[in-house]
This record gives structure tokens, sequence and C-alpha cells, in this order.
């Protein structure tokens, strides 16, 4: 059992609350952070029964004396930060708070972190955003960065702060670079949730249509309960590092759609729409994964992949 203590930055969100979980049952002592704990939503934590086992704290990642206050006060061994504004869709209409939740967060807590005096391990969740349209080649931690929404833009900064502060200053922090990864916790203004939901209430009766946009994309899909592993396994390496975080398994959004509805023996073409105000103004096609580094260096690999992802999820 550990005794170590761990800061989450954005506990509150699907990663946040599994890792927590995980870290929890390492014996972790475990600290979250939320712009409010007051009249914050906690309700994942709750679903995975860890709401009175974690400690909680008001932080605002982008108040730089907010995160060192919180720093210096918890004295973490770990810090995860996985805070910020993570919808690629809503980026679009909300650039300039995306940007500064992402960047200025992440900024803030390597400079806290470098002016402590205690040496503290910092993951930043990156993202496959960063990579673009990977044009059927699989994208691994030498591929480009080519980012094509405002999210992407913001995580391919905060990426490239942590490897000038490595470089710098010699501190270990790690991008972990994840593909799409999904479970029950995901709120339903993600996809892959909407398009779960709506399956089912269509089997239980109703009449309404699934509405969607571009379904000629293809993503890989992982299951995060297992990419939160990866998250603290990175930390517990001598040399921080980036990796690439996927199943290896690219799928088009119509299959997904296709298997989801499946599973209900529903043909999806009966009950699937077009909008074209669901249409991103960019977007990325295709995105292939090579998680190769990770299983060979971290000894990590996704053990649950399409289609048995949607098994789970609708389970």
């Amino acid at each position: 059992m550990s005794n170590k203590v761990a800061l989450i930055c954005g506990i509150r969100g699907q990663d946040g609350s599994y890792l927590a979980e995980f870290l929890l049952n390492k014996g972790y002592e475990v600290w979250g952070t939320s712009r409010d704990i007051g009249s914050g939503n906690f309700n994942n934590l709750s679903f995975l029964g860890i709401q009175g086992k974690v400690h909680l704290i008001s932080m605002n990642t982008t108040d730089f004396i907010s995160v060192f206050r919180v720093i210096n006060e918890i004295s973490p061994d770990e810090v995860y930060n996985l805070s910020g504004q993570s919808s690629v869709g809503l980026s679009f209409d909300q650039p300039k708070e995306t940007i500064e939740s992402i960047v200025l967060g992440m900024l803030n807590i390597l400079e806290a972190v470098r002016e402590s005096k205690k040496i503290v391990r910092i993951y930043h969740a990156g993202s496959s955003e960063c990579f673009g349209n990977t044009k059927n080649k699989p994208a691994n931690e030498n591929t480009p960065f080519d980012p094509l929404s405002p999210y992407a833009i913001a995580k391919t900064t905060a990426s490239m702060l942590v490897k000038n502060y490595r470089s710098a200053y010699g501190m270990h922090v790690s991008n972990g670079i994840l593909f799409n990864h999904e479970s029950v916790l995901r709120p339903e203004r993600f996809v892959t949730q909407k398009i779960l939901h709506t399956a089912k209430k269509i089997y239980e009766g109703s009449s309404e249509k699934l509405s969607l946009g571009r379904i000629d994309i293809a993503r890989d899909w992982g299951w995060a309960p297992e990419y939160v592993e990866a998250m603290w396994i990175m930390l517990q390496q001598d040399k921080s590092d980036d990796y690439v975080i996927a199943t290896g398994v690219t799928t088009t959004l119509e299959d997904f759609v296709s298997q989801v509805f499946g599973f209900y023996n529903l043909d999806w073409k009966d009950h699937v729409s077009h909008s074209k105000a669901l249409v991103r103004p960019l977007d990325i096609r295709n995105s292939y994964a090579d998680p190769s580094k990770a299983e060979k260096l971290l000894g990590w690999s996704a053990s649950v992949k399409m289609p048995d992802l949607i098994g789970k999820l609708i389970q």
C-alpha cells in the first residue's frame, strides 16, 4: 500500500473520477480540485462510491495564486492535470475559455511545481486531436501535430509547454496522448453517449430520430478505466516521456452506430437522420494510433477493444 499523496485537477470528470478510484485502491491519499467545491456536481464520484473517500479543495487553474496555494498546502507527490474545457465541438463556440483553461492551467501547474521545494511528478492529459487527420497512417509519439480545432490547438500548446519544462528544468512531467476513450460516466453531449441513449429509448418505444453530423469519421475508441492506469504507470517511470495511449483499432462512426442499434436488433438506417447543424467547421476524418511504445516501455496495452467496448457500454 502506498502512502503517497495525489492531486487530481479536474476530478469531477470521467477520467478524474476513475483515476481517483484507481489511486485509492493503490493506497494513495487523494485530493481533487474543482473551481467551487461548494456548488460542484460530484455525481461521478458518488456513482463510483468514493465521494467520501477523497479530499476536495477549491482551485482555479487559470489563477496562479490559487494553484500555488493548493500545491503548497497539499504537498502532493503526483499531480494529474485533467482539467480544462474538454469538448471539441464546444471549443468552436468558446475558443477563448477553452484555450485559457487548458494552456494557462497547465502553465500555472508547471510554474507552481517548479517554484515549490518538493520534487513532484506531473501528468498532462494530452489528446489525439493534436494529430489532426492521420491520413490512414497510425500516429505515434514522433508524428507531427496538426490541430484542427481550438481544443486541439490548446492541447498542442500545453503539450509543448510540458516538453519545454521537461527539457529546460529537468522536471518529471509526462504527456499522455490519449485517443478517444469512453465509459458510462461520459456526459450525453459526447456523440457516443448520445448514440447509446437514443438507441435505447427507441428500443423502448420512442419514435424519436437520432440526429448526427458526419458519420464517415473514424476513431480509435477505448475503455476509460484502463486508460487511467496508463496515466499512473507513466509517473512511476524513472524518466518522464510522451506516450500514445490507444487500442490500435479504428472504427467509423457509422459502424459504431450500426453495432449499437444491432445490439437491439434495430436497423440504424431507419432511425438516424443527418443534421448539417452538427457538422463542425473542421473535423478529423480518420484517426489511427500506434500505441506500441506504451506497450514496450510501460507494459500497458488495451484489453477492451471494439466491438467488446460497445457491449460494456450498453450493459
